[in-house]
């Protein structure tokens, strides 16, 4: 491999460390950050994620909570942990692990939460305050992917970017915070979905690739332009081994590349931490 690595674990850190500054004054005024999840169901690869959610929150000194709401339960039990989390003083915000297993509305849970506390920045009301460029969470993992941009001094005003997938969590958020008219953004976006033939030609003209399918190995070297940056942002597993959408040799076409162990994961629970510590803030103030 000839790319540098998009590592994600030093810009996790150093957002992490800005966390931990926030939580001690916070501290100082009486405020406890509090963030809760929600897990639907009992899959192991959710349940990870959530584990690594309270570890880090340990880490920072913000409080955790959990509702598991059992796969059999039923919408019903799903929107009574949602209003326990909305009311709960302790809860600055919360999450619901995406996806949920089949038999649940996400979207129905999504809308009912209090927006003010949703850390994952995917209630329609903010998202429409990042169309509109109004403050408010902003979406973790597109948050993270910029910052890692950010991080390793790839300006990408006015360059084009392509992102492959057009999902609600990332591939859709991403295109409208890297389209904004602001530091680490201003970029020239094409979004490219399964309603596309052929992805190649889009792939190979594009200065920045973010690969957002949940395809393994989707992203190949000759689909890339020398030179390019790609992240991936998408994965799937083949039993208890992750995978990510761009196969590993893409590095020896690219510039630079996400490393398949460390990349987006990272920088994904910093920024829900972030947006945790911000609306405690935001509630004290």
């Amino acid at each position: 491999m000839t790319a540098q690595l998009l590592a994600g674990q030093p810009v996790a850190e150093a957002v992490l460390a800005e966390v931990a500054e926030r939580v001690e004054e916070l501290a100082s005024a009486g405020v406890k950050p509090g963030l809760g999840t929600i897990l639907v169901g009992d899959d192991a690869a959710s349940a990870g994620y959530v584990r690594k959610k309270h570890e880090t929150c340990e880490e920072v000194g913000v409080a955790s909570f959990h509702e598991q709401v059992p796969a059999d339960a039923g919408q019903e039990a799903l929107l009574a942990a949602v209003d326990r989390f909305n009311e709960d003083p302790g809860v600055d915000a919360y999450i619901i692990q995406h996806p949920v297993p089949s038999g649940f509305d996400f979207n129905e849970a999504l809308a009912r939460m209090d927006p003010k506390k949703d850390a994952d920045g995917l209630h329609p009301v903010n998202l429409g305050k990042l169309v509109l460029q109004e403050k408010g969470p902003v979406p973790c993992t597109p948050a993270g992917i910029q910052a890692m941009l950010m991080h390793y001094g790839i300006d990408i005003g006015g360059r084009e970017v392509l992102v492959l997938g057009r999902g609600p969590t990332l591939g859709r958020p991403l295109a409208l915070l890297l389209t904004l008219k602001q530091p680490g953004a201003n970029a020239v976006v094409t979004v490219v979905h399964t309603g596309a033939k052929d992805v190649t030609p889009f792939t190979r003209r594009a200065d920045i690739v973010v690969a957002a399918l949940g395809v393994p190995r989707f992203v190949k070297p000759e689909m890339i332009k020398p030179g390019a940056v790609v992240v991936s942002g998408g994965i799937s597993w083949e039993g208890r081994k992750l995978l990510p959408d761009v196969d590993e040799s893409v590095g020896e076409v690219a510039n630079w590349i996400t490393p398949r162990l460390g990349g987006v994961g990272p920088t994904t629970v910093a920024m829900l931490l972030r947006n945790t510590v911000l609306a405690a803030a935001d509630r004290e103030a």
